[in-house]
């Protein structure tokens, strides 16, 4: 079992850039697949970003790609998500997720979720 904790959350101007963390405890945390999934008021939950448990392995949404990388740190049990050019259509509460058991573009499929980071962009 593993529990998240998101931070890096915040307010910034269209064009700007943001860095999500998210931290794991226990030491199962190197063994599990991860990912980032946003979720905007009214909206569902939208796959961003996941990388496989050793971090050599990322795929990114289309919506967010050539401006959002997802990378890990296994030694300080943390996922990241590096934000750059972020647009008015990107603000939504940030998830961390670990452990997918099918298709990890789902969010049902993840077994453990973080309480989530709130991004807001300014125009």
């Amino acid at each position: 079992q593993v529990q998240l904790v998101e931070s890096g959350g915040g307010l910034v101007q269209a064009g700007g850039s943001l860095r999500l963390s998210c931290a794991g405890s226990g030491r199962t945390f190197s063994s599990y697949d991860m990912g980032w999934f946003r979720q905007a008021p009214g909206k569902e939950r939208e796959f961003v970003a996941q990388i496989n448990w050793g971090g050599r392995h990322t795929v990114v949404g289309d919506s967010v790609k050539g401006r959002f990388a997802i990378s890990r740190d296994n030694a300080k049990n943390t996922l990241y998500l590096q934000m750059n050019s972020l647009k008015p259509e990107d603000p939504a509460v940030y998830y961390c997720a670990a452990d997918p058991q099918g298709d990890w573009r789902e969010p049902g499929v993840w077994r453990y979720w973080g309480k989530g980071t709130l991004v807001t962009v300014s125009s």
